[in-house]
């Protein structure tokens, strides 16, 4: 068995995934209407800032999160958007599990700790 014969099989399982198609589909609607597209790319710059912030230790204010928050729940009522970010999080969801699974499977190497 090759370990990265099995990894591009999960790799093309998950570009095939009900979740990969409805990130893709959500996109294409979401390109054909400007001002959410400018919303969501706003949204994801400034989420991306914060989280590179987060990564260096630099942690953001209270304020900067609730507005972070507000956007996100504004860019939601946007349907095409709000499927975008549901897909975005069952997909999430599914590469938690599979990292949990991988991680499960090594355990024995090195007891309880993982």
């Amino acid at each position: 068995m090759n370990i990265y014969d099995k990894a591009h099989d999960l790799a093309k399982a998950l570009k095939e995934s009900e979740e990969v198609e409805e990130i893709t589909s959500a996109m294409k609607l979401i390109e054909t209407d400007p001002e959410a597209k400018k919303m969501l790319d706003d949204f994801r710059e400034r989420q991306m800032e914060v989280q590179q912030r987060m990564m260096s230790g630099d942690m953001p204010a209270q304020e900067e999160m609730e507005k972070m928050e507000k956007m996100f729940e504004v860019l939601s009522l946007n349907l095409n958007i709000r499927r975008l970010f549901d897909a975005e999080r069952r997909l999430s969801v599914i590469i938690e599990d599979v990292n949990k699974i991988i991680a499960d499977s090594l355990q024995h190497l090195y007891g309880s700790s993982l």
